[in-house]
């Protein structure tokens, strides 16, 4: 089909905060070899593009500047080599960024397809938060049924994800949250335990529940040290943002008399083979879940594109539960 030249996007005019978003016009990306390009539905927004946005995450040198990690539409143009997808095709995908505009390429093993009953609204929800906790929890951190798993910041998009998933596969599952509301929401999505972290202690917590065997963390700072001591001997905690730090002082004797693992890892400055393998995991062993019912993205808010700072406005508030988009087309 002949593409316009020219898109709609949203783009960074400076290091700041949600007011430096700006619509702009771009040019439509051309697919380079085994890409495809997508005329985006609706945008997924995460924390990942406000630290874009902040000056704080730069993208990768071959990535769009443009904002936006994971994106819903239709295949509009296939680069060469590509073989799975088809013009026409409707797909969510992992973006290495651009997601905030009318057309976006990526890799065609980035993209998977849309599962059956879900909008276009709930698959633009699904890449950057499965990628994120399959990866993190069960290929990393190994999670297993049975196991006693905590995360924390429940009611985000990454929480309402691993809390699912986690559920789905037979894990005992605990959380934190910023108010008893919250807390409620978690354990409806199957939380066994949801501790509002403004009045609890998740320590006690977890040591009266004989301690965690995996962490998923997301806060850092002084969070470090205590997920260390609410883990069980030969946890494991998986670090994956630093919304409170990076840097803190942790003893590391207790790692070492408890035999304990502290890994991490971040997705975007992944290569693309390694994205394609999650890619072929999240396929396997989550879109099944979503086809029996046993994970739903959780949805709270969208906003049409051009209202892309009132959605980082609203992500930054710590208000919503659940992820918010953009609606593009």
């Amino acid at each position: 089909m002949e593409l316009s030249h020219t898109m709609r996007a949203v783009e960074i005019t400076e290091p700041g905060g949600p007011e430096v978003l700006k619509p702009c016009t771009r040019p439509v990306p051309v697919p380079g070899h085994g890409q495809i390009v997508i005329r985006v539905a609706y945008a997924g927004v995460n924390r990942p593009d406000a630290l874009q946005r902040a000056g704080s995450y730069a993208p990768p040198a071959n990535a769009s500047p443009l904002p936006g990690l994971e994106a819903s539409g239709t295949v509009v143009e296939l680069g060469p080599g590509v073989t799975r997808y088809s013009i026409g095709d409707k797909v969510c995908a992992l973006l290495p960024g651009g997601g905030y505009a009318e057309y976006v390429a990526t890799p065609e093993a980035h993209a998977l397809p849309i599962p059956d009953g879900l909008t276009m609204a709930e698959a633009a929800c699904l890449p950057e938060t499965c990628f994120t906790v399959w990866s993190n929890a069960v290929m990393r951190g190994g999670l297993k049924a049975g196991e006693r798993f905590l995360v924390h910041g429940g009611s985000s998009g990454i929480g309402t994800t691993a809390i699912q998933i986690a559920r789905a596969l037979g894990a005992r599952v605990f959380t934190t949250a910023g108010s008893d509301e919250k807390c409620a929401a978690c354990e409806a999505l199957g939380a066994e335990k949801a501790l509002n972290y403004r009045s609890g202690d998740f320590v006690a917590m977890m040591h009266d529940e004989g301690g965690a065997q995996l962490i998923l963390d997301m806060v850092g700072g002084p969070y470090l040290p205590r997920n260390v001591k609410a883990l069980a001997t030969e946890g494991r905690l998986v670090q994956i943002a630093f919304l409170q730090g990076p840097k803190v002082e942790l003893n590391f004797a207790e790692v070492m008399m408890r035999r304990l693992t502290i890994t991490g890892s971040t997705l975007r400055p992944q290569s693309d083979l390694a994205k394609s393998r999650i890619a072929a995991e999240v396929e396997a062993h989550v879109w099944p879940m979503i086809a029996a019912g046993k994970f739903r993205p959780v949805m709270d808010s969208e906003f049409p594109l051009d209202q892309a700072v009132a959605a980082h406005a609203r992500m930054e508030s710590s208000g919503h539960v659940g992820k918010i988009v953009l609606k593009v087309e």
